[in-house]
């Protein structure tokens, strides 16, 4: 599992990328990343989702959103 730290780096990258792709506030953004189901599983030791790029989970929970 990543460190707190390292963990909220890669949130906020991923925050970031919602944000500009999608033309929202970084705080739509982060609600958006909190109630997605790629949130709960980057949490998951057992699916190690956090070990996946920044683009491809940002682009996850894009996709749930439509």
């Amino acid at each position: 599992m990543l460190s707190p730290l390292l963990m909220w780096n890669k949130i906020g990258r991923i925050v970031s990328l919602i944000a500009s792709d999608m033309n929202i506030s970084s705080e739509q953004a982060l609600d958006m990343f909190y109630r997605s189901r790629t949130n709960q599983l980057m949490r998951d030791p057992i699916v190690k989702l956090y070990t996946f790029g920044d683009r491809y989970l940002a682009d996850e929970v894009m996709m749930e959103k439509h």
